[in-house]
């Protein structure tokens, strides 16, 4: 007799899938590199529609830091838990002419009239602002990021009109939300009713009932608000944002729930060019790492790095022998990380605020003095920070074109969907990145007014050489949270030693430790291992010392979600995309 299908057929033949999404990885799949040939362009990220917008770009003569705003707009339409107009924004760029490497940082600052003294005023205990409290918004960075790259570093054949366009029409047609991010939109819907009166924004409303909802898997989700907030930008720049009805809907929002910020706040608002900061590892046939600086985490990269450089040349590791997420490799890898992580949450803070010992931490004799701290036979759970001076939700994407630029681009709302809070009108939540902000006064990155909150999102490109002015070996990242300098120092070793291609460096098993603070201001010791990594090697680093949690399913997005563009010699570019994603990386034709 037939095995009945109806209820296979009921669920395919519906508007959307099924709410009830199937187990993550539930079986074996793989991805090939995908590559472009030279003179073309390509695009890798976490939304397919994403990436055609991007190559649509391309096609229209842009260039590399263009298709990344194109990118990084389209991404708010179809990926919402994970960035917005409302977030930060961070930008590496590499010049395919002269080597040369960029950098915007794109984060927004604290009211000016927010101090320590009110957020405690306002009934909020413990180290942190709580994630929906709107005193935890910072000036959204992102739309001047937007500007300020298609000003410096955009090929100037393009308006920003033209580069808005793609993500304007989809947002007034819509677009069909994907799997994971249905899924995360879902487990949030009462969030957004308790958050403000505008939830019907970033919701669909029932055509029969007006009951409201969250996009199920395929369903096509509207948002006209959202194209107008964009149409501003475009048209008028950060005067369309940062002035007028979208600036006074967001301070209206935020004051209505007890927040402080105000329209001089929105108004002052820049977005700040830095210097790179770099770490070779390998000498002069090695590499070079390229990261943006404090505010940002990507000096925990940078330090973990110089540590297992310093641990390699002085003779105390080998990783040349050892095998792929193997005992020894893990263990040296976990224990670098965590050093990087003991200096960052110590001393990282706004260094327009205050002194940050950046040349300090990154200097070899420093660098030397935490390697031996290291323990090849046991795990250290908390690394106390060290002393360098006398007396630590998202999207991160990369671009490539004809002309060899590349670029890393990354932007958050910080957790999720931030605050849930929608502005009036507006289409998009509020980030909630001041909760990083920490509530203990005389620290680095105690929150106070006009500062900048120690940021989790990084961008990050790789040179070749130890030089600055080196060819380009890949712009790439590892977005998630605490993850991301995790994931950037295993992605990047995964192919140095391994020769693993774009893609599977991406696919292998990764590790993540915790780096959240715990209830009493402590650094967690929780070390993450993701499902495929042998029991064996589990069982040793328990052993060893390590508190091994093995995570399995759609938990695994706590391992984040990486893109590669690699840069051959023969002027190809090789592209890997994330299966932890629903993107894919996809060439110019």
């Amino acid at each position: 007799m037939p095995v009945p299908l109806e209820p296979y057929l009921f669920h395919h033949l519906q508007d959307a899938l099924p709410a009830e999404a199937p187990e993550f990885l539930q079986f074996a799949s793989r991805r090939s590199v995908v590559y472009a040939g030279p003179g073309k362009g390509m695009i890798a990220c976490s939304q397919p529609l994403a990436a055609e917008a991007g190559l649509e770009i391309l096609r229209a003569g842009g260039n590399a830091a263009d298709a990344a705003i194109a990118v990084s707009a389209m991404l708010n339409v179809t990926e919402p838990a994970m960035c917005g107009i409302g977030g930060d924004a961070f930008c590496l760029y590499f010049n395919g002419k002269t080597k040369e490497v960029k950098a915007l940082n794109g984060s927004g600052r604290a009211p000016a009239a927010l101090t320590l003294d009110k957020v405690r005023a306002s009934g909020v205990v413990g180290s942190e602002i709580p994630y929906t409290n709107l005193n935890s918004v910072t000036v959204p960075g992102c739309a001047a990021a937007w500007v300020d790259t298609h000003e410096t570093l955009g090929s100037g054949k393009l308006t920003l009109e033209d580069i808005l366009g793609p993500a304007i029409r989809a947002a007034e047609a819509g677009v069909p939300i994907s799997e994971l991010t249905s899924s995360q939109w879902r487990e949030v819907f009462d969030c957004f009713i308790a958050a403000s009166d505008n939830a019907h924004e970033m919701l669909i409303a029932d055509p029969a009932t007006g009951k409201l909802h969250a996009p199920a898997p395929g369903e096509v989700k509207k948002n006209p608000e959202l194209a107008q907030t964009f149409r501003a930008v475009a048209k008028d720049g950060k005067k369309g944002f940062y002035e007028g009805r979208i600036a006074e809907a967001i301070v209206e929002l935020i004051q209505s729930k007890g927040g402080h910020m105000t329209l001089e706040d929105l108004a002052s608002h820049t977005t700040t060019p830095v210097t790179p900061i770099t770490a070779n590892y390998g000498g002069p046939d090695g590499v070079l790492l390229h990261e943006i600086g404090p505010n940002t985490q990507g000096i925990v990269a940078v330090i973990a790095l110089g540590i297992i450089e310093v641990l390699q040349e002085d003779g105390i590791v080998d990783l040349r022998k050892a095998k792929h997420n193997d005992v020894e490799w893990l263990h040296t890898l976990i224990e670098a990380i965590r050093l990087g992580f003991a200096d960052a949450r110590a001393f990282v803070g706004d260094p327009e605020h205050v002194k940050v010992p950046v040349e300090e931490l990154l200097s070899k004799e420093y660098l030397r003095k935490r390697a031996a701290l290291f323990d090849p036979k046991a795990a250290i759970p908390n690394f106390a920070a060290g002393a360098p001076i006398a007396s630590s939700d998202t999207v991160l994407f990369v671009t490539a074109d004809g002309e060899g630029n590349a670029c890393s681009y990354i932007q958050s709302n910080y957790a999720g969907f931030g605050t849930y809070a929608v502005p009036k009108g507006c289409g998009f939540t509020l980030q909630n990145r001041g909760s990083n902000f920490e509530l203990e006064e005389g620290h680095p990155n105690c929150i106070a007014g006009g500062k900048r909150p120690y940021h989790t999102i990084i961008p990050a490109l790789v040179t070749k050489g130890d030089k600055l002015g080196g060819d380009l070996l890949m712009t790439y990242g590892v977005m998630g949270g605490f993850n991301q300098p995790q994931g950037h120092v295993q992605v990047l070793l995964n192919m140095l030693h391994h020769g693993f291609t774009a893609q599977s460096a991406l696919d292998a098993p990764r590790f993540c430790i915790s780096a959240e603070k715990n209830s009493d201001g402590e650094i967690g010791t929780d070390v993450f291992l993701e499902d495929g990594i042998s029991q064996e090697v589990q069982d040793k680093l328990t052993e060893m010392g390590h508190n091994i949690k093995l995570v399995k399913g759609r938990a695994r997005g706590v391992f984040g979600r990486g893109q590669i563009i690699q840069r051959l010699p023969n002027g190809v570019w090789a592209g890997g995309s994330d299966p932890r994603a629903d993107g894919h990386a996809v060439p110019q034709l």
